[in-house]
């Protein structure tokens, strides 16, 4: 029975949300003007050949968390099950 509630509210809750950013983006009812670099295609093009033309140079790769990443190798059986009951 709230199942309903629930979701007409969802729906509508995201219905007032598309007619305000409609009206507030596309209309400007605040005023305002949309910048030429995003409504001219051909300023996007122009930019996006002059970034595809700089030259790529890049060292080697990052890892995001090196915690999570790191390789425990231990030659020795028995620090290895040390370290393998210390981790549990």
């Amino acid at each position: 029975m709230a199942g309903k509630y629930i979701a007409a509210g969802l729906v509508g809750s995201f219905a007032i949300s598309y007619v305000c950013d409609h009206f507030i983006a596309e209309k400007k009812i605040f005023g305002g003007t949309t910048p030429h670099t995003v409504s001219d295609k051909e300023w996007w093009q122009a930019t996006d050949k002059k970034f595809q033309a700089w030259p790529r140079t890049a060292g080697p790769p990052v890892v995001m968390n090196p915690i999570s990443r790191q390789n425990f190798i231990v030659k020795d059986l028995d620090n290895n099950l040390y370290f393998v009951l210390v981790l549990l």
